[in-house]
């Protein structure tokens, strides 16, 4: 089987007892714990452009960012800001103050995953890129269509590790070295300036597999899990659990964004800086609001 041919197939991730999480870098990857997950199918590859496209030609289907939003969602926005789009990366100029975030994203309308960077832009040319801009609600009727269904968090770490407990990346303990690239997170200057051929998303398989076969486990797109966000507890290492998935749709809720519960995202994107993100590890996570996407968001199926 050719490359292209293996990157549109699933492959099957054994069962397994693992640790989880970590307890040496964000706290919100910790405590490492052990947990059993059985055995399931997991796509070689994020969902591509040329694939969501498929599935939207034949269910006539339209994406949240493409939907108009009612004022009442969102009373006191202005009126500009009640347009379909979506959320998108835009480089700074020059070095920034990291802690602000609001520099290098903005709300674009017209933003969509069929014009991915506003309302002159397209994905010809993008087929093999990952789907980007897909809310939650986008990635699990796409799966549905499909046949499958999204992986959990627990589902899609062992997935990560290809085989590699305890290591640090996919591919091992070794950071990355100029001479063999590993994946497609930020190289550079963030958020101003990137390597040639880094701060875009990159065509799925660009980078070897892990030891599972599975690509892009680390960078190019955070990927969309089943589970809702919340914080392991320290008693969730006592044991190893069977199949665990996230907490309550009540508890992923974000007391200072009360109106959005989030779920996990795994496995960073284009955008993790080493000095600012280094979530393109398996442990990492993070919360995203469920009716939000963005340029650096897709995701793959399980089954």
């Amino acid at each position: 089987m050719d490359q292209l041919a293996a990157l549109d197939t699933s492959v099957w991730i054994d069962g397994a007892e693992f640790t989880m999480g970590s307890d040496s870098h964000y706290p919100e990857e910790a405590p490492a714990r052990r947990v059993s997950v059985d055995g399931f199918r997991l796509d070689a590859a994020s969902v591509t452009n040329r694939q969501f496209d498929e599935f939207v030609t034949d269910t006539g289907y339209i994406s949240v960012a493409e939907r108009p939003l009612d004022p009442a969602d969102f009373p006191g926005a202005p009126a500009e800001n009640l347009q379909p789009g979506s959320m998108v990366f835009t480089g700074t100029p020059g070095p920034v103050d990291l802690r602000h975030l609001s520099q290098w994203w903005a709300w674009i309308p017209g933003a969509s995953w069929r014009r991915p960077f506003g309302p002159a832009s397209s994905v010809r040319g993008l087929d093999r890129h990952p789907v980007v801009h897909v809310a939650y609600e986008d990635a699990e009727a796409y799966a549905v269509w499909a046949g499958r269904r999204l992986p959990t968090e627990a589902e899609w770490e062992l997935a990560a590790r290809g085989g590699l407990e305890h290591a640090e990346y996919t591919w091992g303990d070794d950071a990355e070295t100029d001479g063999e690239p590993r994946a497609n997170y930020w190289h550079g200057d963030f958020p101003w300036r990137a390597r040639p051929g880094y701060g875009a998303t990159t065509p799925v398989g660009s980078f070897a597999p892990n030891g599972f076969g599975l690509y892009d486990m680390a960078g190019n797109v955070w990927e969309w899990t089943s589970d809702w966000y919340s914080q392991p507890s320290p008693a969730d290492g006592c044991c190893a659990p069977a199949n665990p998935v996230g907490g309550s749709r009540e508890q992923s809720v974000d007391p200072r964004q009360p109106a959005m519960p989030r779920k996990v995202v795994k496995g960073g994107s284009f955008l993790c800086a080493d000095s600012y993100c280094r979530r393109y590890r398996p442990a990492a996570r993070r919360p995203q609001m469920i009716d939000t996407g963005m340029s650096h968001l897709g995701f793959r199926c399980a089954g």
